[in-house]
């Protein structure tokens, strides 16, 4: 049972690109649960992490990692061979769910809209026009908006250099048919879908960048959003939807464009490890509901297992 006088390992930093993004979110949960009265451990995940985590023996892990090998189900593969609850989703939920392509098709599957999309190698986006403008192109599976661009007409060739420099040229790339329009997202945190935000990238953010994301100020949240009442309920639905679609546990994040003027609406990705950081969008949702910092991250830990 996890309780008060439980040890908790907060497992944080690792080395994806989101590397310092994890170590804030990390930082932050462990002073949380610290001042909830829990035993806290701050582990900057290297490649030993097992043994770390064989030694140590903690009761909990709080993952607060983000991006490849922390969110894609390796990370939970270890702690389901060692036998230590976690948080946030299991094995399989998580592997699907950062994998763009494999978590639109399941969730459109099950209703949830999703732009149209094409799955090609980051050397092949380089060359040319793959799509017809306008379309975003990034990577299948990372996260943070890192490494993705917007084109937008014909007569912008791609930015072959810039495409090329920014991975492998073997890198799996998806071209998706862009949505102009308001950024929204809502969480979900047990079973109940949180109120919708509306994400607002301030001048000079061309979307929901990383800087937008992270830097302060570089976004305008607006909680509850001001969108006509039908689509706020069908975002909350789809979101929910999909959180039960990809098999997610704990809370998750679904990230949404919704374009007034054609009244369309699409689902653009899943969030099983949402950012925990001051900026992040969770905590400001979980927040509108009634639920402290503190209250979210206590909830996370008392809800961890293994077997997810």
């Amino acid at each position: 049972m996890i309780d008060a006088d439980s040890h908790v390992a907060v497992l944080m930093g690792g080395w994806s690109l989101e590397r310092e993004i994890s170590l804030s979110s990390g930082k932050a949960c462990a002073e949380a649960l610290r001042a909830e009265g829990f035993k806290v451990t701050e582990i900057d995940v290297e490649r030993n992490i097992a043994t770390v985590l064989e030694e140590l023996k903690p009761d909990v892990c709080f993952n607060a990692l983000h991006g490849p090998f922390g969110e894609d189900g390796c990370m939970q593969g270890i702690l389901e061979v060692l036998n230590i609850p976690y948080t946030h989703s299991g094995v399989l939920s998580s592997s699907m769910a950062m994998d763009k392509k494999i978590a639109k098709k399941i969730i459109a599957s099950e209703g949830v809209p999703i732009a149209a999309d094409k799955i090609v190698k980051r050397s092949e986006a380089a060359l040319g026009h793959l799509m017809v403008p306008p379309y975003v192109l990034k990577p299948v599976a990372d996260g943070s908006s890192f490494g993705i661009f917007i084109i937008k007409d014909m007569q912008q060739p791609p930015p072959g250099q810039e495409i090329l420099a920014a991975g492998a040229e073997d890198d799996l790339m998806m071209l998706e048919e862009f949505v102009s329009g308001k950024e929204l997202t809502c969480a979900v945190l047990g079973n109940r879908a949180l109120d919708v935000l509306e994400i607002k990238p301030q001048k000079g953010h061309e979307f929901y960048d990383f800087d937008a994301k992270y830097a302060p100020g570089g976004s305008q949240h607006i909680i509850p959003a001001e969108i006509s009442s039908n689509i706020y309920q069908f975002i909350q639905k789809w979101t929910l939807t999909a959180h039960k679609a990809l098999g997610c546990r704990g809370v998750s994040r679904a990230d949404f464009r919704y374009d007034e003027h054609r009244d369309t609406l699409v689902c653009l990705e899943v969030n099983t490890q949402p950012g925990m950081t001051a900026t992040s969008l969770v905590p400001e949702m979980a927040e509108r509901a009634g639920w402290s910092f503190n209250e979210l991250v206590r909830w996370m830990v008392e809800d961890a297992s293994c077997n997810r």
